[in-house]
């Protein structure tokens, strides 16, 4: 029998795979973006979900594809096996308000977001004169930025009766920066970032509790700097690099020396040349520049070749000038892909979609409340490891009479346990119903309708 080929060169696991194939074992997080619902939200909605699974790439599920028959169950089930670690559900309401649901697998916290506004990628890239189209962006996760998250000690003081407090502010923070891979500084290459992600809390009034965020989405282009070639010549530079099919535009960009008796006169002048001056003529601002070391292309060296390049490299280490040859600026600029979405935080819960709830911004409970649902929940959680503990003893009974007899097990008992360990506390009565249905009120608080604001 012929021995089976096995692929070294290529694939995952390879010695000289690419870079950007994962690795066995990555332990990097992974996500779902699922409409709830689908076919029920929208073209909006949906064409939002599919910008946000840009955002998210590569860790997410790109192609995933819903059906209305599809339950909650469903996905919380093949989180595990996948090694899906967030879940980002979103919804419509009846009232027409929509909603983002950002879950922690398998056991929570979930976050409950109303997104009050937001603008679609094709319609960010409409309003710009030259939008940036998907590319090698994509190959990598995004750079996090978030700003204002957390309140400091002065705002902490004149806070609002029912604000969110700051053990919530840094699970919020904790669960945005969990959706990505953390960057090394020191073993990340710069060239892997590529992509950037803004979310900036809004400073909430002092008598309300509001929690808005604002997301943008932007790719990171940039352009050497150079300061230190005349501008003249970087007029006439810019106008060569234009391809022949744009022989008109190349006309417009070229000065017009009719009037001038030696071309030295423009290159002492380059306002000679008719006064051209455009927005690429302008100078990136200092704060924008960054130093970064220059690409440059190796060849294989010998041996005695590797001793010279040795030698020389410690020689010009002793010489200060020389150790900044390799080193050039850099004009860094951003540009934004979309979407933009305006999220307000709704409700926190303390389960997968389900569970206690940690913070609401339309109720507030007293003390003796909270004693109260602490008390009852605490109930719930002592009667699920009671019902945990006689499935599981009905489970090596039937093991050991099955035993006996000599009969095969049965896969559905042997994985009743199994199923359980993925239920959350508060799924067990709406972690079964249809995705695209709307949540059962909790019995110790009530939900606010959404339009009644």
């Amino acid at each position: 029998m012929a021995k089976r080929r096995v692929k070294k060169r290529t694939h995952v696991g390879a010695a000289n795979a690419p870079h950007d194939a994962p690795k066995p074992g990555d332990n990097a997080p992974k996500s779902m973006v699922i409409r709830v619902g689908a076919g029920e939200v929208g073209s909006s909605v949906s064409q939002l979900v599919k910008d946000v699974r840009h955002v998210m790439e590569p860790g997410t599920a790109a192609r995933l594809k819903e059906r209305r028959s599809n339950k909650l169950r469903d996905y919380t089930t093949m989180a595990g096996p996948l090694g899906v670690s967030h879940l980002l559900l979103f919804s419509k309401s009846e009232t027409g308000n929509t909603n983002l649901r950002l879950a922690k697998t398998p056991r929570g916290p979930t976050l409950h977001f109303r997104v009050e506004k937001y603008s679609l990628a094709k319609d960010v890239m409409r309003a710009q004169k030259h939008p940036k189209t998907g590319g090698h962006e994509y190959h990598t996760a995004p750079l996090l930025v978030m700003n204002n998250f957390t309140s400091s000690a002065g705002a902490s003081e004149s806070r609002a009766a029912n604000a969110v407090p700051p053990q919530l502010e840094s699970l919020v923070t904790t669960m945005f920066q969990s959706l990505f891979p953390p960057i090394s500084p020191q073993a990340t290459p710069l060239t892997s970032i590529r992509r950037v992600l803004l979310l900036n809390r809004e400073p909430a009034p002092a008598d309300s509790n509001s929690y808005v965020i604002n997301l943008r989405h932007y790719a990171i282009t940039t352009k050497i700097v150079t300061k230190n070639v005349p501008k003249s010549i970087r007029r006439l530079n810019n106008a060569t690099k234009l391809p022949a099919s744009s022989e008109k535009k190349r006309k417009g960009l070229l000065p017009n020396l009719g009037k001038l008796d030696d071309v030295a006169d423009y290159l002492l002048d380059p306002d000679a040349g008719g006064g051209y001056t455009s927005a690429s003529d302008t100078e990136v601002e200092t704060d924008a520049e960054v130093e970064v070391l220059a690409n440059a292309t190796r060849r294989v060296l010998n041996r005695k070749e590797k001793q010279r390049a040795k030698d020389a490299a410690t020689g010009a280490a002793s010489r200060p000038d020389d150790a900044r040859a390799n080193v050039e600026k850099r004009g860094v600029k951003l540009v934004e892909l979309g979407p933009r979405m305006k999220l307000r935080l709704q409700k926190v819960e303390e389960g997968l979609c389900g569970g206690k709830v940690m913070w609401h911004e339309s109720i507030t409970k007293s003390a003796d409340e909270v004693r109260k649902m602490d008390k009852m929940w605490d109930q719930r959680r002592k009667e699920k490891e009671e019902r945990r503990r006689i499935q599981k003893e009905n489970v090596e009974r039937k093991k050991k009479e099955r035993g006996e007899t000599g009969e095969e097990e049965d896969d559905e008992d042997m994985d009743a346990d199994d199923d359980d360990e993925w239920d959350s506390e508060g799924l067990d009565n709406d972690g079964a119903g249809d995705v695209g249905s709307a949540d059962e009120e909790d019995e110790d608080m009530e939900d606010v309708d959404e339009d009644d604001e």
